[in-house]
């Protein structure tokens, strides 16, 4: 490996992912620094190869998406920056498109960006467990309403807020795509 690779830690990486479209995705702008190159040539390699980005490797954000996240992150509107909307890669457009650039750096922190992924993955798997439980509960709360009740229940909708979106179970029509690692036993 090389001398000026950076080795980052999964946590780093984890912050730049977004949910957009109910999809975990990071934007071609936090993709193109990782992987040491710039945005524009990060894009320009995707576009080269685009048979090999369907829509759920990438795809462009709408305006509307777009001014949202900006209202969201406080990202700039100055003069400079961008001039196209921006692209969201998923987990698996992350990795291909290490593979497009076929640099070192790309290939190393592409390993970095799976990890993030996964390790999110796992977080919203335990979010999950809780949302059921809350689930329950409202139910049970729903059939019964009185002026407490009902604060409890705004209180449940607050809490799924901030939870962010479930994650949607795959259609019985589609394969998953990937691996599902064995549990470890401790």
């Amino acid at each position: 490996m090389s001398k000026t690779l950076v080795k980052l830690p999964v946590a780093r990486v984890a912050e730049v992912i977004l949910v957009v479209r109910d999809e975990k995705v990071i934007l071609d702008s936090d993709l193109a620094p990782l992987y040491g190159v710039e945005t524009r040539a990060l894009i320009q390699a995707v576009k080269r190869n685009n048979r090999r980005f369907p829509l759920d490797f990438m795809f462009q954000l709408t305006r509307k998406e777009f001014d949202a996240l900006r209202s969201q992150f406080v990202i700039s509107k100055g003069s400079g920056g961008r001039r196209h909307l921006p692209y969201a890669f998923t987990e698996h457009g992350a990795v291909m498109a290490a593979n497009v650039l076929n640099s070192e750096r790309a290939v190393v922190m592409s390993v970095y960006v799976v990890r993030a992924f996964v390790e999110l993955r796992e977080v919203l798997i335990g979010n999950s467990d809780l949302s059921q439980k809350l689930d329950e509960l409202e139910r049970k709360l729903t059939a019964r309403q009185n002026v407490h009740e009902k604060a409890i229940l705004q209180l449940f909708a607050q809490m799924r807020n901030l939870l962010g979106p479930q994650p949607t179970q795959p259609s019985p029509t589609r394969k998953e795509i990937g691996f599902r690692p064995k549990p470890v036993k401790r």
